[in-house]
C-alpha cells in the first residue's frame, strides 16, 4: 500500500494537523510527512503528490473534502495565487495560535528548553492595511502592458496588482497609477532571464503617523529619459509624496536594492514619529513594516528592563536607532553597533534631531567590534538579521557576562539556536519570551527573549 501510493503524481487523502514555519499545512500519510500550501489544520482533502522523497513529499490540493473550522474566505481575490501572503485563508485568531506554537516548538525542539515562558502573541488592532513599506517587481503582460505585483507562489510569474489589502491603503493609488506612467514613458522593463532592461522594482513607503510617502524606482542604470519631469509630476499629483528616488541595481541578483540611491525630486527621506521621537527614513532604510506593533514590542522591552538611568547598554545590530534612541532616554549611555554605514549616518542624524546626546554609534561587523569594546555593559540588546548571531558574538557575550540580554529575532529557529548557546551550562536563564505579530496574514513571527545572568555567575 505504502509503496504503491507514495510516488509522483499519486492522489492521496490527507488530513492537515499542523502548520510549518514556512506557512504550509502539514499532514501525515503512512508515517511520512506531506506539506500542502493553502491548507489549514482540520482540513480533509485529496492532494496530488510531487517532489516525493523517502520520508516526505509536497502535495497540491485537488479537492477539499471537509473544510477546517479555522478556514475563512480570503479578502484578496488573488490570495490563492499571490506569494505576498500565505495565510489569508486562515482566521486571524488561529494565525496567532499557530505563531505561538511556532515559537514554542522552536525553543523546545531546537533550543532544548523545557516549558519555556512564552507570552501570548503581541498584536495590534489591524490585521490588514498595516505595511508601511512595499517593493513590487515590475514586468510586462503577454499583451505588453506594464505590471507590478508579487510573484505567483513558488514561481517568478508576476501576479498584477492594483491594490493590496496588507499595505497601507493610502499607497493603493500609487500602485495602480504609476504603472500607467511607466508604460506611457516607454521605459524598458527588466528581464531577469536575459539580464536586459531598465526598471526592476517599484518601491513605496509611508510614514504611518505623518502620512509622508516616498516613491523609488529600482533601475539597472541611471539613464531613464524624462524621469526628472515625471518625478515632478508625481510630486504634484500626490500631495503626500515628499520624495522620488532612483536606486541602481545592475547586478544579476535576487536582492532588490543596490548600494546607491539618488533623489530626483523632493527629499531623500520621509519623516516618521516612533515612540514619541522623530525619525528620518530613506527608501532602503531598514525599519519595521508594522509601526504600531514595533512600538508595542518596544514598550514591552522598556517595561521589562525598567531602566533606572544609570545603566550602560550596547545595542548590537542597531540599524537607524529604532531601539537605541527610545531606550537612551532611560539609560546613562548606549553604544550602537551596525554594519551598514548609511544606517549609522541616519541613526546619528536621528539622535541629533531628537536632542539625544548619550549615544555613540560605531560602524562595522558586530562580531569584530563587540570583542574590542572597552565597555562593561549592564544590558546588551541583540537584533540580528534572519541568520542570527555569529558564533563570535555568542562567545564574546558569554565572556562579557552582562547582567541582562534582550534578543529580538525575526526567525525563531536561529533565535532558539543562539539562546541554547547563551544558556549553556546554566550561564543565562530565559525569564520571558514575547512573540509579536509584525506580519499578519503570513507565517512570519518576531519574538523578544529576555535573559538574566545566573546568580552563581553574578557572584563570581
Amino acid at each position: 500500500m505504502t509503496n504503491i501510493m507514495w510516488r509522483q503524481d499519486e492522489i492521496i487523502e490527507l488530513e492537515i494537523t499542523d502548520l510549518s514555519d514556512t506557512g504550509d499545512g502539514v499532514g501525515r500519510f503512512e508515517q511520512r510527512v506531506v506539506f500542502v500550501a493553502d491548507t489549514v489544520p482540520g482540513d480533509r482533502l485529496l492532494v496530488k503528490l510531487f517532489n516525493v522523497k523517502p520520508k516526505y513529499a509536497y502535495g497540491q490540493v485537488q479537492e477539499l473534502l471537509q473544510a477546517s473550522p479555522h478556514r475563512v474566505r480570503p479578502s484578496c481575490i488573488v490570495a490563492d495565487k499571490c506569494g505576498g501572503c500565505q495565510w489569508q485563508h486562515i482566521n486571524y485568531d488561529y494565525q496567532l495560535i499557530a505563531k505561538h506554537n511556532q515559537v514554542t516548538q522552536a525553543l523546545e525542539r531546537i533550543g532544548g528548553f523545557v516549558n519555556p515562558p512564552i507570552d501570548p502573541v503581541l498584536v495590534s488592532a489591524a490585521s490588514f492595511g498595516y505595511r508601511n513599506k512595499v517593493t513590487y517587481p515590475i514586468g510586462r503582460s503577454a499583451t505588453g502592458h506594464v505590471q507590478a505585483g508579487y510573484y505567483h507562489k513558488g514561481t517568478h510569474k508576476l501576479i498584477n496588482l492594483n491594490q493590496c489589502p496588507v499595505q497601507d491603503q493610502r499607497l493603493n493609488p500609487l500602485l495602480a497609477e504609476v504603472k500607467l506612467d511607466i508604460e506611457k514613458q516607454g521605459w524598458s522593463i527588466y528581464d531577469e532571464t536575459r539580464h536586459k532592461g531598465l526598471i526592476r522594482h517599484l518601491g513605496l513607503r509611508i510614514g504611518r503617523r505623518t502620512g509622508e510617502m516616498l516613491l523609488t524606482l529600482v533601475v539597472t542604470n541611471w539613464n531613464l529619459p524624462g524621469i526628472e519631469t515625471q518625478a515632478q509630476q508625481w510630486l504634484q499629483r500626490y500631495p503626500e509624496l515628499v520624495g522620488v528616488s532612483l536606486n541602481r541595481n545592475s547586478d544579476r541578483t535576487n536582492a532588490i536594492f543596490g548600494s546607491e540611491t539618488r533623489c530626483l525630486a523632493g527629499t531623500p527621506h520621509l519623516q516618521e514619529k516612533f515612540a514619541g521621537l522623530d525619525f528620518q527614513i530613506g527608501p532602503d532604510t531598514f525599519f519595521q513594516v508594522y509601526t504600531e506593533t514595533a512600538e508595542a514590542l518596544l514598550a514591552v522591552i522598556q517595561s521589562e528592563l525598567n531602566l533606572q538611568g544609570h545603566e550602560i547598554l550596547i545595542d548590537a545590530y542597531c540599524g537607524i536607532g529604532t531601539l537605541t534612541l527610545p531606550l537612551a532616554k532611560q539609560a546613562q549611555h548606549i553604544t550602537g553597533l551596525e554594519l551598514q554605514p548609511t544606517a549609522v549616518q541616519q541613526a546619528t542624524i536621528n539622535a541629533q534631531e531628537n536632542g539625544i546626546n548619550n549615544v555613540t554609534f560605531q560602524v562595522g561587523a558586530v562580531e569584530k567590534i563587540l570583542q574590542n569594546l572597552e565597555i562593561i555593559p549592564d544590558v546588551v540588546l541583540l537584533d540580528p538579521p534572519r541568520k542570527g548571531c555569529e558564533a563570535n558574538v555568542i562567545k564574546t557575550l558569554r565572556n562579557l557576562k552582562p547582567s541582562r540580554i534582550v534578543y529580538v529575532s525575526c526567525k525563531v529557529a536561529t533565535l532558539a539556536r543562539d539562546l541554547k548557546l547563551l544558556c549553556e551550562d546554566g550561564l543565562y536563564k530565559i525569564t520571558r519570551v514575547q512573540p509579536a505579530d509584525f506580519f499578519p496574514q503570513t507565517a512570519h513571527v518576531e519574538a523578544a527573549a529576555f535573559l538574566v545572568l545566573s546568580d552563581n555567575d553574578k557572584n563570581s
